[in-house]
């Protein structure tokens, strides 16, 4: 049974630095030199801990930006990484030789973009979904995983785990939260307590680029005066929301 879960946004984007930088059209930017700095210096914090307290398995977003960070802490505890749409930004699958192929996602996010709800539905779905997915497949192979993601994505992740929709949160460039299983809960959405929220106190500089939901504008749920990503209009949604059937149990 996974009873602590960890979850890390990405480092410091290289389009930061130089808005020219990036790949795939410009839908996925790599780390910059910091943001590789900070992805060590998680890679460090985790490899600090006792042994029972550390992440067994890495489940990351499909962009480059995440599997970048979710790589040194990879190679310092000799894990595996699966790439998993549900905790993905946008879809848009990127490839790294240390990528395990034996899991399939368990979720596809909308490929022509989410509001605010429909984000913390996916996520959500994904959540009650996902937790019993891995138990099943893995057994009580790992109590403790790591989760690579994106600011929304992140924020909709922790308020989900703690059923707390609308708490005030903002994280920073690979910082972490940490979560741990309350005893005798039921179910996966508001079973879990908080450890840690968005910290940052592992990383040299501290926190840095946080980000949470009031720094975009919002009406009635949906983001306004954002012009989106050129060129993603014509996408049909084939494939997106769950991969596999709720449990009847």
């Amino acid at each position: 049974m996974i009873e602590t879960i960890y979850i890390a946004r990405h480092g410091f984007r290289s389009n930061w630095i130089d808005p020219n930088w990036s790949v795939l059209g410009g839908i996925d930017h790599p780390l910059a030199a910091y943001g590789e700095t900070q992805a060590q210096e998680v890679a460090a914090y985790f490899r600090s801990l006792p042994v029972s307290k550390q992440p067994t398995a890495i489940f990351s977003s499909p962009y480059y930006r995440c599997l970048q960070t979710a790589l040194p802490t990879a190679s310092a505890l000799n894990l595996p990484i699966y790439t998993e749409h549900g905790i993905a930004e946008w879809y848009s699958p990127a490839y790294i030789p240390e990528i395990d192929p034996s899991w399939s996602s368990i979720w596809y996010p909308s490929r022509t973009g989410e509001d605010v709800d429909q984000v913390h539905a996916r996520v959500n779905g994904f959540l009650e979904l996902f937790i019993p997915e891995v138990e099943r497949r893995f057994s009580d192979k790992h109590k403790c995983i790591l989760l690579v993601s994106h600011a929304a994505t992140v924020i909709a992740l922790c308020r989900g785990l703690l059923a707390q929709p609308d708490m005030p949160l903002r994280v920073g460039c690979c910082s972490i939260s940490e979560f741990t299983r309350k005893p005798g809960a039921v179910g996966i959405v508001g079973a879990w307590e908080p450890k840690l929220l968005a910290d940052g106190s592992h990383l040299k500089d501290g926190s840095s680029r946080e980000w949470g939901f009031e720094d975009i504008q919002i009406s009635n749920g949906k983001v306004i005066n954002d012009i989106g990503i050129p060129g993603t209009g014509y996408i049909v949604d084939d494939t997106c929301g769950p991969q596999i059937q709720r449990s009847s149990l």
